[in-house]
């Protein structure tokens, strides 16, 4: 990989770390709903996922794309499927939350972070360009350093977005206003992906 090239790749996985997508605003729904520190291993398995699935995708699961083309058209259908649930579930969650604080009301786990991402059409979109424009030899170390480089820059963009989200739960005591809230996170996430799968 040509060192020159760090820069412009520390710049493009701030951009796209930072801006609105699935991961982002599950963690400032779940910031706002839970605190920062139990969203901890939320936060954690979005990035050692995307690390993962970058790598992954990096050394052979483009080459599954070449050789079966209708797949990558079955994943977008079933990434948008499952952020239908989720979106649903986000915003039929504030009740569960506020009125029972049982055990049914948890944030993600590091593992369901770490799996999530392989339904996101952003993190799809994100691996894909990041391996096709600075990693375009498929080596293993040009792969990992690209990953690398996304999770030193991907964690604290993520962590702001979980303490947004906490900051907000103090406005959001109100269980009509955490409705609300938890309304508009599900549209903006549906909304989120929209573009990654009409491109």
């Amino acid at each position: 990989m040509n060192f020159d090239l760090i820069p412009a790749l520390m710049l493009f996985a701030l951009v796209s770390s930072i801006t609105p997508g699935p991961n982002n605003l599950m963690l400032m729904s779940s910031g706002a709903n839970f605190g920062f520190r139990r969203t901890l291993p939320h936060m954690i398995g979005v990035s050692v996922g995307f690390l993962v699935m970058l790598v992954l995708v990096g050394i052979g699961v483009m080459q599954l794309f070449d050789i079966i083309p209708y797949s990558f058209e079955v994943l977008r259908v079933a990434c948008l499927l499952y952020l239908c649930y989720l979106a649903y579930r986000i915003a039929t969650s504030s009740h569960v939350v506020r009125e029972q604080q049982s055990s049914q009301a948890k944030p993600f786990s590091f593992v369901q972070a770490v799996l999530f991402q392989w339904v996101n059409p952003k993190a799809w979109t994100m691996a894909l360009s990041a391996i096709s424009v600075y990693a375009p030899s498929r080596d293993v170390a040009a792969v990992v350093i690209v990953g690398v480089v996304f999770v030193l820059v991907n964690l604290p963009c993520i962590g702001s977005w979980t303490i947004a989200g906490q900051k907000l739960s103090v406005w959001l005591h109100s269980a009509a206003r955490l409705r609300i809230f938890n309304m508009i996170m599900a549209t903006l996430l549906v909304c989120s992906v929209l573009p990654s799968l009409l491109s």
